[in-house]
């Protein structure tokens, strides 16, 4: 497909190391790559570990774990070896934010010198006394610019006197400054609304606004695809390019990830870490796809697409710019698909990872699983769906064993009835959906029975549960051994009432 960008589309996932992949990063690396592959271009890993506070040991390896898992690959940046141990690939590096560190300081301080910077002094408690006084105010919570007017010397011999300071961009305070979102198109900002960003800080390490920049710049990114939190620092950023006369990449900020309730996600672990969703039992496949849709989806008539198809599909300029909800019933409904699709041994293996037994039979537990392939919505809850199947001590306490008005008594004649007639059954035969469920027909038409005086029993019996399969498959799955030991308990509690 020809390439509308008219250039080599070399596009990079930066997260910050903080310990999980937050499944709206996944969503935001996985367009970046679809993007590059979609233009057979280059997709990076950069990690930004310059705000030293956030990170988590073992948040890199972490980040790369669940891209692999996921099958969101770069081919340039940081990855794991085969040993799990992290290496550079590449030939823009050093691709670990913080290794860049002297570069940035140079460019910081050439900002200074240029006048498109300056150092600012002020304490942490006239900043704090500055905010508050803003917010009674009700007015937007802004630096007052008060190093703004230092004399550039009088500052310089603060900073080499050791005085703790930051270096804050100086920006215009009037004029509009506007841009093209490939996603929403036109954007303008009011000069007067957008603070001096601090872009060192006093610990000596740039803030995300320089060293994303000057990454950027360094590893020729052709665009940039974002979460829209970061619309509105874009200005920002364009005045960096701009006062270096750096090449502008393209931006398209993504829109927010979204409750049902419309506020924005959570950040919690436990609610939107995607190696929790691969733990629980979603698909890689089913996520991926999920994840894709969430924003932007290439047709209306189809929900279910693989990895290859998106590549193939995939258009930036058709992401929505409104937040997209995140539907956990559509992300189960979409797990189920794939599972349904599963390969029968894989469906096994993978059914077998996230069942908790204690039973050692094999064959019957494959045989129980199998039943249960079209009921699964994640693996995580296959020991939930399967306990009652692959527990024999049924408690019918809670179930009738009767169907309708049917007397005690006459349920019991049909179980005495039917245990007799499995006894007279091969184990082959009771394995063999159609020859039980023939043998038993046959016996209520030679009876004179209905089918809902003698099925519901043996359903019942079997499966402890008022819904559950159908009794033929109950006693395929069983077996004839403890078809009959689960029609001798019912039979007891039956005698008992």
């Amino acid at each position: 497909m020809k390439n509308p960008f008219n250039e080599h589309v070399r596009v990079r996932f930066a997260p910050s190391p903080t310990g999980f992949l937050h499944i709206g990063n996944l969503r935001t690396a996985l367009y970046n790559e679809l993007l590059a592959r979609h233009f057979n271009g280059d997709f990076i890993l950069r990690i930004e570990d310059t705000d030293r506070t956030r990170i988590v040991e073992g948040g890199v390896e972490n980040i790369c774990r669940s891209l692999q898992a996921t099958g969101v690959i770069p081919n340039e940046g940081i990855w794991l070896d085969e040993k799990g141990e992290l290496f550079e690939r590449g030939d823009y590096g050093p691709y670990l934010q913080s290794a860049c560190r002297e570069r940035h300081l140079e460019q910081a301080e050439k900002l200074v010198t240029m006048d498109k910077a300056y150092y600012c002094f002020c304490s942490t408690e006239h900043l704090d006394d500055l905010r508050k006084k803003q917010q009674a105010k009700k007015q937007p919570t802004m630096y007052d610019g008060s190093c703004r007017k230092l004399d550039p010397t009088e500052a310089r011999k603060k900073v080499e006197s050791g005085e703790s300071h930051v270096i804050r961009l100086k920006l215009p305070k009037h004029g509009l400054i506007s841009f093209n979102d490939i996603i929403r198109g036109k954007v303008t900002f009011d000069w007067s609304v957008i603070d001096d960003q601090v872009i060192i800080k006093s610990d000596g390490f740039p803030t995300y606004h320089l060293a994303a920049t000057s990454d950027d710049n360094h590893m020729a990114i052709s665009h940039v695809l974002r979460g829209e939190e970061w619309v509105s620092s874009t200005p920002k950023h364009l005045f960096i390019y701009e006062a270096f006369g750096w090449k502008i990449p393209q931006f398209a900020h993504l829109p927010l990830l979204l409750n049902k309730d419309k506020s924005k996600l959570s950040k919690r672990q436990s609610d939107v870490a995607t190696e929790d969703y691969l733990k629980n039992g979603y698909l890689p496949e089913a996520l991926l796809n999920f994840v894709a849709l969430l924003g932007w989806n290439p047709s209306a008539e189809r929900e279910i697409y693989s990895h290859d198809e998106l590549v193939e599909l995939f258009s930036v300029e058709k992401i929505n710019h409104s937040g997209a909800v995140f539907n956990l019933e559509k992300l189960d409904w979409l797990n189920s698909q794939y599972i349904k699709q599963l390969p029968k041994k894989k469906y096994l293996k993978l059914a077998r990872t996230y069942l908790e037994t204690a039973i050692t039979d094999d064959a019957y537990i494959d045989r129980c699983l199998l039943m249960l392939s079209d009921r699964i919505v994640r693996f995580g809850n296959v020991t939930d769906l399967a306990k009652d199947f692959l527990d024999l001590k049924k408690d019918y306490s809670g179930v009738s064993l009767t169907w309708k008005k049917q007397t005690t008594e006459d349920a019991t004649e049909k179980l005495e009835a039917l245990k007799e007639l499995l006894e007279s059954l091969s184990a082959d035969d009771v394995a063999k959906m159609e020859k039980s469920e023939s043998a038993i027909k046959s016996l209520i038409l030679e009876r004179g029975w209905t089918n809902g005086e003698t099925l519901w029993p043996l359903r019942v019996a079997l499966s402890g549960q008022e819904k559950s399969p159908s009794p033929f498959e109950l006693l395929a799955i069983y077996g004839k051994d403890r078809s009959l030991g689960l029609l001798e308990n019912a039979l007891k509690h039956l005698r008992a009432s």
